[in-house]
């Protein structure tokens, strides 16, 4: 059964992606397609998988005669023509990424740990100090701060910028909701104004979000253009004490760059989970930086998508359950 998927990932993922597909199916992945190579290869296609962006159209859909579902992976569906789909019976459906979501998890994680400056505070608690006699604590017996840590802030009504504002970045802000927090967000696609009013979030230009965001999240991908991006002159764009959270691709932070802005005083905290050379080598300045508690640096292994290596056997569940006759998960139309 012709499968189309379409995506904007690379070849690796890809491979993942065709090795969990169920043998009944015969898949055709195209990467980044055109339109009109998506009208030629839609017509004879019984399922159509949608990966991150890409418009789904009233005349693709159309297009596919045998269309018996359009799964999109991933929770936005803003850029698939639910109406039309429905005027053709044809189900729409949506499946969160668990990768997506664990890293969004440490994301948020992230910034917590730097506003409340975790490993300085934990490392207060733990360190002998001239603190006073400890006493058996009630309603009216407590020993408030005893350590008098003056640096921490709540997230509450922080502006957050978001760079890259893909799956995860969307789940990021839904997660920040709670919080109060003005969201900016940046990509290369504008959503329409409606999605941006129903997530609470506002679009603006890089410099903007560098210069306003009292934090800053860096889901940027890798491109030529890219790489680097996130040096010297943008982190002298943001604000002082700014803390700047990062599970994008490794190389788009210049290291040394923001090691030299945390030095300075000039950025407030730093967590990041990817790195342009990983293992992180012996001799970098971050773990410098990570090993003094006093100065904001939370490192971790690349461990954010927790989940992100298991089989993707799960994308195809959806289309299991239309041969199996079963029920869809997470259906819209």
């Amino acid at each position: 059964m012709k499968t189309l998927f379409l995506t904007s990932r690379s070849p690796r993922h890809q491979r993942h992606a065709l090795e969990a597909a169920p043998p009944e199916l015969t898949i055709t992945m195209l990467r980044d397609p055109d339109r009109e190579t998506i009208l030629a290869e839609i017509a004879d296609a019984e399922f159509l998988i949608t990966e991150r962006a890409g418009i789904i159209d009233q005349g693709i859909i159309e297009a596919g005669h045998k269309l018996r579902l359009i799964q999109r992976l991933g929770s936005q569906t803003h850029d698939i023509d639910v109406a039309a789909a429905a005027q053709r019976g044809v189900p729409v459906c949506y499946w969160p990424i668990p990768g997506v979501m664990a890293v969004a998890e440490h994301m948020l994680w992230q910034i917590l740990a730097l506003t409340r400056r975790a490993h300085e505070v934990e490392d207060a608690a733990l360190s002998p100090g001239d603190w006073g006699i400890s006493r058996r604590t009630d309603e009216n017996v407590f020993a408030f701060n005893w350590t008098k840590r003056v640096s921490p802030v709540t997230l509450w009504q922080r502006t957050v910028g978001i760079l890259g504002f893909g799956e995860i970045g969307v789940e990021v802000a839904r997660r920040l909701r709670g919080f109060e927090c003005p969201i900016l967000y940046n990509k290369r696609s504008r959503l329409p104004e409606s999605v941006e009013v129903a997530m609470g979030v506002r679009y603006a230009d890089a410099a903007t979000i560098l210069a306003q965001s009292d934090v800053l999240c860096s889901l940027l991908p890798y491109f030529p253009e890219t790489d680097h991006l996130l040096a010297a002159a943008a982190f002298a764009q943001m604000k002082a004490g700014a803390l700047i959270v990062h599970c994008g691709s490794g190389s788009v932070i210049d290291e040394d760059a923001l090691a030299a802005s945390l030095t300075a005083g000039h950025l407030g905290g730093a967590a990041l989970d990817t790195f342009e050379w990983e293992p992180l080598p012996a001799d970098s300045l971050l773990r410098v930086l990570a090993a003094d508690p006093s100065a904001n640096v939370v490192l971790t292994p690349h461990t954010a998508a927790v989940s992100e290596h298991r089989s993707r056997s799960d994308d195809y569940t959806n289309l299991r359950a239309v041969l199996s006759i079963d029920p869809l998960r997470y259906r819209i139309v």
